[in-house]
């Protein structure tokens, strides 16, 4: 994999615009190779570019490049960003931690909300959409590595605590709900065995389709391990760092 060190401000926006068609290509080379391997068409992959860290310039050349997902896991930095592009035609998708007094912004600006993981946030997230009156899709974000009815150190509901949860979310006003989402977990049974561990999702998700059919969206994989996300089934894949480079420090 090429050397991606440089960030945005270390380029001119000509230069910038090739560099991300490069990455971009060997991404979409990637993701089309992994569906080839297991006979997936490649239309049943969506790409999301995880543009954390990185300025507003670097969306408008994502989106003249064709990307039409965008995500973002900081309310701070993805509010005026989605601000400065909301002429472009883009889906935000929020994907971090939310704390329940960001939710009101993020509703603001994001289509789909991928971490939901409490009961909590659920009510604030319905109350909020309906206030906006929007519709907000919402992924349950499951963490793999989570005893019963605790939550993963990087956010996530306990695999057993998903029945709940989507109930929740299916009668909430305001709110669709959508599928499931996971990070490959860095401690327990699935320790460096994401395929494993997205495997597992899909089986979840496969479960929750039987209550909740239209809960399709399966959103696992990043840049290290999109290939085998895809291998296990993710219908998205969430990939920052393989299209724009290494990520500037946050201060």
């Amino acid at each position: 994999m090429t050397d991606r060190t440089e960030d945005a401000g270390a380029l001119g926006l000509p230069e910038r615009k090739d560099r991300l068609a490069s990455n971009l290509a060997q991404v979409e080379e990637r993701i089309s190779s992994a569906c080839a391997a297991v006979g997936r068409a490649r239309d049943e992959v969506t790409l999301i570019v995880v543009t954390k860290t990185y300025p507003a310039s670097d969306v408008r050349l994502l989106a003249e490049l064709g990307v039409r997902h965008v995500a973002e896991n900081r309310d701070q930095d993805a509010a005026p960003k989605a601000a400065q592009c909301a002429d472009l035609p883009l889906t935000w998708h929020f994907v971090g931690q939310l704390q329940t007094n960001k939710v009101r912004s993020v509703v603001g600006y994001a289509q789909q909300v991928q971490s939901v993981d409490r009961l909590k946030l659920v009510h604030t997230l319905s109350a909020a959409a309906v206030r906006a009156e929007r519709e907000v899709g919402c992924l349950l974000q499951v963490a793999l590595d989570a005893e019963s009815g605790e939550r993963g150190e990087r956010g996530g509901v306990s695999p057993d605590g998903v029945d709940e949860l989507a109930a929740a979310v299916a009668g909430a006003p305001g709110l669709r709900l959508d599928g499931l989402m996971t990070v490959a977990p860095l401690a327990g049974e699935y320790a460096g065995r994401p395929r494993a561990a997205f495997e597992r999702l899909r089986e979840m998700s496969t479960r929750l389709r039987a209550a909740h059919p239209a809960a399709t969206m399966v959103s696992a994989g990043m840049s290290a391990d999109l290939d085998e996300a895809v291998a296990a089934g993710a219908t998205h894949v969430r990939v920052g760092t393989a299209v724009l480079g290494v990520r500037p420090r946050l201060g």
